[in-house]
């Protein structure tokens, strides 16, 4: 639950203000409040807990593999954070049913091998599962010869609406405060040299801003001269009531990718909600934080019941309900974790997470929360500043198939 204005008891001042409370902002407010306890303020347009950004839902995928070694470098620490919500909470967050990554071969088998060189690389166990394998160790699936898979047992799930909600409970608990309801309507320095917000229910001033607004990311920073270019687009999950619910219980199905030549194909097994989801990955039209419908696209689901009713037929059932939410994605779908000071603001931290971020969400918190109070982070994010050609060459062709107009935002 939010804080009221009176429970500021006329305060006004905060050493840090975060900006957005979504899954990322939420774990930045939580990581400073265990550092600077009350000298923290969350702002959040909306109210807790909304269903606008990219944050919500009761599960989301968590793994430790990776192609790239930018991201390897990270995810073990992702497990420990969120063990860290856990331990102060008493409430379980992450679930490991294990994880497959599928992919057919002279499809895209390329894939699987940049998957198999970088946990060789990192040590990471795993198998190597031909379509027999597969089918031998979870019966669900009917796939032929074309088809192997990596397994990895340490995936799975992680509760993102239950991690959003803890990370600002526990922030509470720390002496923090948080506003919903509370869109920025300017930032500017005073001529103390304090950074001022300002929005409809009062001005506050501190010393660093962290921005973690999801889709809104632009219009935030547009007050400090800043502007990401990124890609703001509407997609699909979609709950079926299977009949056969008790084969995909996280006991007796992991979550898995599927790779196919343009857009991948992710389930995760039964979690929060009676029935077994899918979603295909970053296939929706562009649209704007404003602008989305919350229309789910029909072909889309079509797509999905076609591709199970070929590989996973137990996992179908009547649609419970299909949602939408938004990836904000950078050109090429990379993290952009840096400061302002291009534009003179080097107060002010911002953060996209690119439409993959909710497993690294309390990390990627506690990053933010180096990066403010310290000036900079224990962890390598060298490879997520702004100073890359996605960022600096308006040209860069987008990593990644939308539904509809390429246009940036």
């Amino acid at each position: 639950m939010a804080n009221t204005l009176d429970d500021l008891r006329g305060k006004r001042h905060f050493d840090y203000i975060v900006i957005g409370c979504g899954g990322i902002g939420s774990g930045a407010v939580y990581w400073l409040s265990k550092r600077v306890g009350k000298n923290v303020l969350g702002l959040e347009k909306f109210n807790l807990g909304h269903e606008n950004g990219g944050s919500q839902d009761v599960s989301r995928i968590i793994r430790l593999t990776y192609p790239y070694d930018r991201y390897l470098k990270l995810t073990p620490d992702t497990f420990k954070t969120w063990e860290t919500v856990e331990q102060e909470s008493g409430i379980q967050l992450v679930y490991k049913p294990g994880g497959l990554t599928i992919s057919e071969k002279g499809k895209t088998d390329h894939i699987l091998t940049e998957y198999e060189e970088a946990m060789r690389r990192h040590g990471i166990p795993y198998q190597k599962w031909n379509h027999r394998q597969l089918m031998e160790h979870y019966p669900q699936f009917t796939v032929g010869p074309e088809v192997e898979a990596l397994f990895q047992k340490d995936a799975g799930i992680v509760d993102a609406a239950m991690g959003n909600s803890l990370h600002i409970q526990l922030a509470q608990g720390n002496g923090a405060t948080v506003l919903d309801n509370c869109p920025v309507n300017k930032i500017t320095r005073t001529s103390s040299g304090l950074i001022e917000v300002s929005t409809p229910l009062a001005n506050f001033t501190c010393k660093k801003v962290i921005v973690a607004a999801g889709a809104w990311i632009n219009s935030v920073l547009s007050h400090v001269g800043c502007h990401v270019p990124v890609y703001v687009t509407q997609e699909n999950v979609t709950y079926f009531g299977s009949p056969h619910v008790k084969e995909f219980t996280k006991d007796r199905f992991p979550m898995f990718i599927y790779h196919e030549p343009g857009n991948d194909i992710y389930a995760l097994p039964v979690h929060g909600i009676s029935g077994t989801k899918i979603g295909i990955d970053a296939a929706g039209p562009v649209v704007t934080g404003d602008t989305r419908t919350w229309v789910p696209d029909p072909a889309r689901l079509e797509r999905a019941k076609r591709f199970l009713s070929k590989t996973l037929p137990k996992f179908l059932g009547p649609v419970i309900k299909t949602k939408t939410c938004l990836y904000t994605m950078t050109p090429d779908r990379d993290f952009l974790i840096d400061n302002c000071a291009k534009s003179g603001y080097p107060e002010v931290i911002v953060c996209c997470g690119a439409g993959h971020a909710y497993k690294f969400a309390s990390l990627l918190g506690k990053i933010l929360s180096e990066l403010a109070v310290d000036g900079a982070s224990q962890y390598d994010i060298s490879e997520f500043s702004w100073n890359r050609e996605a960022l600096v060459n308006p040209n860069f062709k987008p990593a990644f198939v939308m539904g509809a107009d390429k246009s940036k935002l």
